[in-house]
C-alpha cells in the first residue's frame, strides 16, 4: 500500500511491546533503519542504525532503546531527518527484529506489540504486527527519494524469519511479487 504522502522531511518512529512474564527471557525489539544509495536501492546498505544509536551523519537517532519493554509509552523510537539526508542516499527502510538470545521468539510470542510512523502529528502507518504473527522480524515501511528529490513513504509491513542479523540484510530486498 503507498499513501499519498510527499516531501517527507522528518519522521518518527515507535514501537511498543509488554515485557516478558516474570521469570521469562526479556523481550527485546529493535528498530533498524537501512540507508541505501540511489544507484543501488536494492543492494546491500550503506549503513544501517540500530543500537548503534546514530547514523554517522547524525540525520537517523535511536532517541529511545529499550531492552525489556518496561515502561510508559512507546519504548523504542527512532527519529529520521530525511530533509538533511545526502543526496546519494535515495531509499530508507525502517524495520522492527526481535532479539533471539533465549531462543526463537516470534511477533505472535510477544504482548501487545504496536508500531508507528508518523511526521509531525501526521500518523503515515500504525500496525500491531498480527499480519507477520509467524515472523522474527519485518520491515514497516520505506522511504524512496523520487526524480525530483521529493521523498515518498510506501507502507509495506512485510515479515522475515531470522535473527536482528540476517533481517539487517535481507530487509532491503526487492518484495517478491504477489
Amino acid at each position: 500500500m503507498s499513501t499519498p504522502n510527499k516531501d517527507i522531511e522528518k519522521v518518527e518512529v515507535r514501537v511498543k511491546w509488554d515485557p516478558s512474564p516474570h521469570g521469562a527471557p526479556a523481550n527485546d525489539l529493535d528498530i533498524i533503519a537501512a540507508t541505501y544509495p540511489i544507484q543501488e536501492p536494492y543492494g546491500g546498505p550503506a549503513y544501517l542504525v540500530h543500537f548503534d544509536r546514530r547514523s554517522p551523519d547524525g540525520t537517523i537517532t535511536l532517541n529511545r532503546d529499550s531492552r525489556n519493554g518496561q515502561g510508559f509509552g512507546f519504548d523504542e523510537v527512532m527519529t529520521i531527518e530525511l530533509n538533511r539526508l545526502a543526496e546519494r542516499y535515495g531509499r530508507v527502510v525502517v524495520g522492527v527484529a526481535i532479539q533471539q538470545r533465549e531462543g526463537r521468539k516470534t511477533f505472535g510470542d510477544i504482548a501487545n506489540t504496536a508500531m508507528e510512523i508518523l511526521e509531525g502529528y501526521t500518523r503515515l502507518v500504525e500496525d500491531d504486527f498480527a499480519g507477520v504473527a509467524g515472523a522474527t522480524a519485518a520491515v514497516i515501511g520505506e522511504f524512496v527519494r523520487d526524480g525530483s528529490g521529493l521523498w515518498q513513504f510506501r507502507s509495506a509491513v512485510r515479515g522475515f524469519d531470522g535473527d536482528p542479523d540476517s533481517f539487517a540484510m535481507e530487509m532491503g530486498s526487492r518484495p517478491a511479487e504477489a
